[in-house]
Protein backbone atom coordinates (compact mmCIF):
# COMPACT_ATOMS: atom_id res chain seq x y z
CA UNK A 1 0.00 0.00 0.00
CA UNK A 2 1.30 3.23 -0.41
CA UNK A 3 1.69 6.20 2.08
CA UNK A 4 -0.23 8.43 0.37
CA UNK A 5 -3.43 5.79 0.95
CA UNK A 6 -3.10 6.78 5.01
CA UNK A 7 -2.25 10.53 4.63
CA UNK A 8 -5.70 11.44 5.51
CA UNK A 9 -5.73 14.79 7.45
CA UNK A 10 -6.40 15.02 10.80
CA UNK A 11 -8.73 17.77 11.79
CA UNK A 12 -8.97 19.12 15.71
CA UNK A 13 -12.16 21.08 16.31
CA UNK A 14 -13.43 22.52 19.58
CA UNK A 15 -13.80 25.50 21.36
CA UNK A 16 -10.99 27.56 21.79
CA UNK A 17 -9.74 26.82 25.41
CA UNK A 18 -10.55 23.15 24.94
CA UNK A 19 -6.90 22.05 25.07
CA UNK A 20 -6.53 21.54 21.19
CA UNK A 21 -2.95 23.09 20.65
CA UNK A 22 -1.65 20.52 23.36
CA UNK A 23 -3.04 17.37 22.22
CA UNK A 24 -1.18 18.24 18.59
CA UNK A 25 2.20 19.11 20.41
CA UNK A 26 1.90 15.85 22.87
CA UNK A 27 0.91 14.01 19.37
CA UNK A 28 3.98 15.36 17.18
CA UNK A 29 6.46 15.04 20.04
CA UNK A 30 5.38 10.94 20.02
CA UNK A 31 5.45 10.49 16.61
CA UNK A 32 8.49 12.09 15.23
CA UNK A 33 7.79 12.97 11.32
CA UNK A 34 5.08 11.53 11.14
CA UNK A 35 2.30 14.42 11.36
CA UNK A 36 2.68 18.15 10.11
CA UNK A 37 1.44 21.18 10.99
CA UNK A 38 -1.17 23.43 9.10
CA UNK A 39 -0.15 27.09 9.65
CA UNK A 40 -3.26 28.72 9.11
CA UNK A 41 -3.74 32.07 7.44
CA UNK A 42 -5.23 35.18 9.79
CA UNK A 43 -5.94 38.73 9.64
CA UNK A 44 -5.50 39.41 13.29
CA UNK A 45 -2.52 40.83 14.70
CA UNK A 46 0.57 38.62 16.36
CA UNK A 47 -0.13 38.52 19.88
CA UNK A 48 3.15 38.96 22.13
CA UNK A 49 5.45 36.01 21.49
CA UNK A 50 3.89 35.08 18.17
CA UNK A 51 5.82 34.76 14.76
CA UNK A 52 4.46 35.02 11.12
CA UNK A 53 4.70 31.82 9.76
CA UNK A 54 4.82 29.74 13.13
CA UNK A 55 1.91 30.33 14.82
CA UNK A 56 0.31 31.99 12.27
CA UNK A 57 0.82 33.28 8.77
CA UNK A 58 -0.18 37.10 9.17
CA UNK A 59 -1.68 38.70 6.47
CA UNK A 60 -3.76 41.48 5.79
CA UNK A 61 -8.06 41.88 5.13
CA UNK A 62 -7.04 42.44 1.20
CA UNK A 63 -4.62 39.74 1.07
CA UNK A 64 -6.74 37.52 2.86
CA UNK A 65 -9.43 38.48 0.07
CA UNK A 66 -7.08 38.07 -2.78
CA UNK A 67 -6.32 34.37 -1.95
CA UNK A 68 -10.02 33.95 -1.61
CA UNK A 69 -11.05 34.93 -5.27
CA UNK A 70 -8.03 33.10 -5.90
CA UNK A 71 -9.06 30.08 -4.61
CA UNK A 72 -6.20 29.32 -2.79
CA UNK A 73 -8.31 28.31 0.73
CA UNK A 74 -9.46 24.98 1.61
CA UNK A 75 -12.20 26.43 4.03
CA UNK A 76 -12.06 30.00 5.62
CA UNK A 77 -14.24 31.52 8.50
CA UNK A 78 -14.90 35.24 9.98
CA UNK A 79 -14.58 35.71 13.97
CA UNK A 80 -14.93 38.40 16.12
CA UNK A 81 -14.08 40.53 12.90
CA UNK A 82 -10.90 38.42 11.82
CA UNK A 83 -10.36 36.07 9.24
CA UNK A 84 -8.79 32.92 9.54
CA UNK A 85 -8.29 30.37 6.67
CA UNK A 86 -6.14 27.19 5.64
CA UNK A 87 -4.45 27.05 2.43
CA UNK A 88 -4.57 24.16 0.06
CA UNK A 89 -0.75 25.00 -0.29
CA UNK A 90 -0.32 24.21 3.26
CA UNK A 91 -1.97 20.80 3.32
CA UNK A 92 -0.13 19.64 -0.07
CA UNK A 93 3.05 20.85 2.03
CA UNK A 94 2.63 18.15 4.51
CA UNK A 95 1.43 15.28 2.12
CA UNK A 96 4.30 15.62 -0.03
CA UNK A 97 6.74 15.66 2.70
CA UNK A 98 4.86 11.92 3.57
CA UNK A 99 3.35 13.39 6.39
CA UNK A 100 -0.62 13.07 7.93
CA UNK A 101 -1.24 17.37 8.15
CA UNK A 102 -2.97 18.43 11.22
CA UNK A 103 -5.59 21.03 10.81
CA UNK A 104 -6.88 22.86 13.68
CA UNK A 105 -10.36 24.77 12.35
CA UNK A 106 -13.99 25.84 14.10
CA UNK A 107 -17.13 24.01 12.92
CA UNK A 108 -17.40 26.25 9.59
CA UNK A 109 -14.20 24.82 8.39
CA UNK A 110 -15.10 20.93 9.02
CA UNK A 111 -18.27 21.29 7.27
CA UNK A 112 -15.80 23.04 4.09
CA UNK A 113 -13.62 20.21 4.51
CA UNK A 114 -16.34 17.79 4.72
CA UNK A 115 -16.92 19.08 0.80
CA UNK A 116 -13.30 18.53 -0.41
CA UNK A 117 -11.96 15.09 -1.44
CA UNK A 118 -9.29 15.12 1.49
CA UNK A 119 -11.26 12.23 3.51
CA UNK A 120 -10.12 13.87 6.83
CA UNK A 121 -10.07 12.04 10.25
CA UNK A 122 -12.44 14.55 12.46
CA UNK A 123 -12.35 15.02 15.54
CA UNK A 124 -14.15 16.91 18.02
CA UNK A 125 -12.15 18.09 21.69
CA UNK A 126 -14.64 19.33 24.01
CA UNK A 127 -14.49 20.51 27.72
CA UNK A 128 -16.37 18.85 30.53
CA UNK A 129 -18.39 21.71 30.91
CA UNK A 130 -18.34 25.51 29.67
CA UNK A 131 -17.68 26.61 33.17
CA UNK A 132 -14.78 24.96 33.31
CA UNK A 133 -14.10 26.35 29.89
CA UNK A 134 -14.20 29.65 31.08
CA UNK A 135 -12.30 29.02 33.86
CA UNK A 136 -9.30 28.17 31.45
CA UNK A 137 -9.86 30.95 29.08
CA UNK A 138 -9.70 33.55 32.44
CA UNK A 139 -6.55 32.02 33.24
CA UNK A 140 -4.98 32.75 30.09
CA UNK A 141 -5.39 36.42 31.06
CA UNK A 142 -5.70 37.19 26.97
CA UNK A 143 -8.88 37.66 26.74
CA UNK A 144 -11.46 41.35 27.72
CA UNK A 145 -14.90 40.71 29.22
CA UNK A 146 -16.72 41.39 25.72
CA UNK A 147 -14.31 38.96 23.95
CA UNK A 148 -14.32 36.07 26.96
CA UNK A 149 -18.43 36.18 25.92
CA UNK A 150 -17.72 36.06 22.81
CA UNK A 151 -15.80 33.08 23.07
CA UNK A 152 -18.06 31.46 25.24
CA UNK A 153 -20.84 32.15 22.91
CA UNK A 154 -19.09 30.71 20.03
CA UNK A 155 -18.01 27.26 22.36
CA UNK A 156 -21.68 26.93 23.16
CA UNK A 157 -22.56 26.62 19.04
CA UNK A 158 -19.52 24.73 18.60
CA UNK A 159 -20.57 22.16 21.25
CA UNK A 160 -24.00 21.75 20.03
CA UNK A 161 -22.46 21.01 16.43
CA UNK A 162 -19.66 18.78 17.61
CA UNK A 163 -22.38 16.73 19.92
CA UNK A 164 -24.85 16.08 16.79
CA UNK A 165 -24.31 12.75 16.05
CA UNK A 166 -22.47 11.71 12.52
CA UNK A 167 -20.78 14.97 12.66
CA UNK A 168 -17.26 13.71 13.90
CA UNK A 169 -15.94 10.59 13.89
CA UNK A 170 -14.85 10.85 17.68
CA UNK A 171 -16.05 13.25 20.55
CA UNK A 172 -13.57 13.37 23.12
CA UNK A 173 -13.76 15.00 26.32
CA UNK A 174 -10.96 16.58 27.99
CA UNK A 175 -11.24 16.28 31.61
CA UNK A 176 -7.95 14.31 32.63
CA UNK A 177 -5.56 15.29 29.68
CA UNK A 178 -3.98 12.00 29.77
CA UNK A 179 -7.22 9.95 29.40
CA UNK A 180 -8.39 12.13 26.77
CA UNK A 181 -4.71 12.02 24.75
CA UNK A 182 -4.95 8.13 25.16
CA UNK A 183 -8.75 7.64 24.02
CA UNK A 184 -7.06 9.92 20.79
CA UNK A 185 -4.36 7.44 20.24
CA UNK A 186 -6.19 4.67 20.01
CA UNK A 187 -8.41 6.03 17.30
CA UNK A 188 -5.43 6.94 15.34
CA UNK A 189 -3.37 3.73 16.32
CA UNK A 190 -3.68 1.44 13.31
CA UNK A 191 -3.25 3.95 10.52
CA UNK A 192 -0.18 5.41 12.71
CA UNK A 193 1.40 1.60 12.77
CA UNK A 194 1.09 1.00 9.02
CA UNK A 195 2.61 4.24 8.29
CA UNK A 196 5.68 3.68 10.55
CA UNK A 197 5.54 0.73 8.97
CA UNK A 198 5.87 1.36 5.42
CA UNK A 199 8.74 4.37 6.00
CA UNK A 200 11.09 2.06 7.89
CA UNK A 201 10.63 -0.27 4.85
CA UNK A 202 10.38 0.74 1.15
CA UNK A 203 10.36 4.71 2.46
CA UNK A 204 7.03 5.13 -0.57
CA UNK A 205 5.31 8.17 -0.54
Amino acid sequence: MSIRNLLRPLVLCGPSGSGKSTFIKRLMEENSGIFGFSTSHTTRLPRDGEQNGREYHFVTRDQFQTAIQGNEFIEWAEFSGNMYGTSKASVGACQDAGQICILDIDCQGVKQIKSTDLNPRLVFIKPPSIEVLKERLIKRGTETETSLQKRLNAAQEELNYGEEPGNFHIVITNDNFEAAYKELAQFLEEDLKAIKKIKSGSGDV
